[in-house]
């Protein structure tokens, strides 16, 4: 189980450099350019998926967080990329020491709210991977709509470029 968690967070890392790499390209008109989607521009999509990232290591670390540190700054894209840096090297860390037994037991945290809950940790890692492909997804789709070439970052494509059979 845990090679299969390992394995499914080094594409997560790859599918987000990959889509950092395009969004660094962006003006700071059309980062912040409001596209309609559940988050109104690619930087907005960009900061809650780095701060979902961060929030559920957090939990998985025994922390229950309320909100995004005070101490951030992510105005610019250069400013998410600093702090993506940060929070892909701890996550990377704690996917590293990972073993089958921690990642059967329950986790048990606290959301935003305040509400309790109980749910093995390979779910969770599980969820956290799902919701970033869900505003990648999002984000290809602002892209096309800002007149940019779209990187894709299907999970066959990491493969392959890992050298391995699909």
């Amino acid at each position: 189980m845990v090679t299969g968690i390992q394995d499914l967070y080094e594409y997560n890392r790859w599918a987000n450099r990959r889509l950092l790499a395009v969004t660094a390209r962006l003006t700071p008109a059309q980062l912040g350019r409001d596209l309609g989607s559940s988050f109104p521009s690619v930087h907005d999509t960009l900061v809650h998926m780095l701060y979902a990232e961060w929030i559920w290591l957090s939990r998985w670390e025994g922390t229950s967080r309320t909100g995004i540190p005070v101490d951030w700054d992510l105005s610019t894209h250069e400013a998410i990329l600093g702090a993506w840096g940060v929070v892909e090297s701890e996550l990377a860390a704690f996917v590293s020491d990972l073993t089958d037994e921690r990642l059967q037991a329950p986790l048990r945290y606290t959301n935003t709210q305040g509400t309790p809950f109980s749910t093995p940790l390979v779910h969770l890692m599980r969820h956290v991977v799902n919701h970033a492909s869900y505003h990648r997804g999002q984000i290809v789709s602002m892209l096309r709509q800002l007149g940019v070439e779209p990187v894709a970052t299907d999970m066959v494509l990491f493969y392959l470029e890992r050298g391995g059979q699909v």
